[in-house]
């Protein structure tokens, strides 16, 4: 009989086995996305998942290995509904779509329609992972949880409007991701005359520490020449902080104006990864939200075409292999934190 543990092993890519890895929240899904009684099937670190919610009051989340012990089908495929058994013992459960076995939120099989009057053994049971949800955001462990999910405190203040984009999917592993959300030098090139202008290009000296989670630097500065929508350039500061060696933000602040961004990008399998973003602003409501997603839809299409290019794919924790100035400290302290704490995917 196939495990939930062999299915697993035989999927992983490289250094998706990573326990850090395993460690870490994943953004794996938009909260919108499952409604009460749905179901919805994800790939996340080379494994099959399905999430579904109970229809019950509270519509509680679930996130187990998408396989039905039996035969091992889909259980995203299946159904969310009671039991058929007598009506003063029925409970919620996840149907395979194969056999009709009926799993209970527990992860136990509860009832085998071909063997009413069998009780299923202890070992027919789905494989659980720990699922919280914050900003919208389906938040999943794949492994132990290191530590508390990835925050974005403005998106918790009063005068701030919450807004969600991506996934994104990338053909590059996570640090080159994270790498590039971290560099600010990239901004007056890559996203000329959205984010920045390559004749004003140059960056003032800044300085990195260590914050509660990972890097942090504060008062980047950097010229934009639309930071407000009104077309007038103006130099703009960018606080950076790491969360996680796949999670990180920023908040940008020009004058009483602040727009923050969380990312976090969930390996997929051992080539591609998606990312996920939550943003936070205290300006632009009478903006569409579509318009604001699409906007960010274009700046990260300019950071996939960059980073789907870099070469090595694995991302360089020896600082000899590559050339390295003051502009890159945050990427650099990023890179030195990575080979601190023993972080094994996606580097090399």
């Amino acid at each position: 009989m196939a495990t939930a543990e062999d299915v697993s092993e035989s999927s992983k890519g490289p250094g998706l086995n990573d326990p850090l890895l395993l460690g870490q929240w994943l953004a794996v899904a938009f909260s919108r996305e499952v409604a009460p009684g749905a179901t919805l099937a994800r790939r996340i670190m080379g494994r099959d998942l399905v999430l579904w919610r109970s229809r019950l009051a509270g519509g509680a989340l679930h996130c187990w290995l998408d396989l039905c012990i039996h035969r091992g089908a889909k259980l995203s495929l299946g159904t969310v509904g009671e039991t058929s058994g007598q009506s003063a013992d029925a409970v919620e459960c996840l149907t395979c779509p194969y056999h009709g076995w009926r799993y209970a939120a527990s992860g136990q099989c509860v009832e085998i329609p071909a063997h009413p009057d069998l009780m299923p053994p202890t070992k027919a049971r789905a494989r659980m992972f720990a699922v919280r949800e914050r900003y919208g955001v389906i938040w999943a462990c794949l492994g132990e949880p290191e530590g508390e999910l990835p925050s974005l405190p403005i998106a918790e203040e009063a005068g701030f409007r919450l807004l969600l984009a991506g996934p994104y999917r990338f053909r590059a592993l996570g640090p080159r991701l994270i790498e590039n959300l971290l560099d600010v030098a990239h901004l007056g090139h890559v996203h000329a005359g959205l984010l920045g202008d390559p004749e004003r290009g140059a960056m003032e000296d800044y300085e990195v520490g260590m914050g509660a989670r990972g890097p942090e630097a504060r008062e980047i500065r950097v010229w934009q020449p639309n930071p407000d929508g009104t077309g007038a350039g103006a130099l703009v500061a960018y606080h950076y902080e790491v969360q996680g060696p796949l999670t990180a933000g920023f908040v940008k602040l020009h004058g009483a104006q602040r727009f923050g961004m969380l990312a976090q990008v969930a390996p997929v399998d051992g080539e591609t990864s998606e990312m996920r973003l939550v943003m936070a602003m205290n300006y632009g409501h009478d903006i569409p939200e579509a318009e604001l997603v699409a906007f960010q839809d274009r700046v990260t299409e300019q950071d996939r075409v960059i980073v789907e290019s870099q070469r090595p794919e694995l991302l360089p924790l020896d600082l000899q292999e590559e050339l390295h100035l003051r502009s890159d400290r945050m990427a650099i302290a990023y890179r030195k934190w990575l080979r601190a704490i023993g972080f094994r995917y996606g580097v090399a």
